[in-house]
C-alpha cells in the first residue's frame, strides 16, 4: 500500500516595500506623496496594507468600475477630504487621458459634497435659531 504525501502549495512571495512603491509611484504618474515616504521609512507595514487595501478596493481585473470612473471617484474624495493625493491623481487622469470636462464636473461634484456637508453640519445652528423665533 502506498500513501501520498502532499507538499503544502507555498504562499506567493510578498512584495516588498520598494516594490510597492514603485507601483505606487507608476500608478500617480511618478511622484509619491511625502507621507507615503515617511510611512516607508517609519512604518513599511502601514505602506504594504495601504498597496493591499488598494488592491481589494480597486482590482486590477474584474471590477464593475472602469478606471477612468475609479478614477475621477479617487479625486473627487481626495479634494473633498483635504488629500495629498490630488497632485498625483490629476497626473493619473492625464496618463489615462480622461477629458477635461470629466475632470471639471469631478471637482463640481466634490465642491458639493463639501458644501452639503457644511450645510448639513448647520442643523443645530439652524434649530438654535428657529427656536428663538
Amino acid at each position: 500500500m502506498t500513501t501520498m504525501t502532499t507538499q503544502p502549495t507555498p504562499m506567493p512571495a510578498q512584495p516588498t516595500v520598494e516594490q510597492v512603491l514603485a507601483g505606487m509611484a507608476a500608478q500617480v504618474g511618478g511622484q509619491l506623496p511625502r507621507m507615503v515616504e515617511l510611512a516607508a521609512t517609519v512604518m513599511p507595514e502601514m505602506v504594504l496594507k495601504h498597496a493591499q487595501d488598494g488592491g481589494f478596493a480597486m482590482p486590477k481585473e474584474g471590477g464593475a468600475l472602469t478606471e477612468e470612473t475609479r478614477t475621477l471617484m479617487l479625486l473627487g474624495i481626495a479634494l473633498a477630504t483635504g488629500s495629498h493625493c490630488v497632485e498625483g491623481l490629476m497626473r493619473k487622469a492625464k496618463g489615462l487621458n480622461i477629458e477635461q470636462a470629466k475632470i471639471l464636473e469631478t471637482v463640481k461634484i466634490a465642491r458639493f459634497a463639501e458644501a452639503t456637508r457644511v450645510f448639513n453640519n448647520a442643523e443645530h445652528v439652524l434649530a438654535q435659531l428657529d427656536s428663538d423665533q
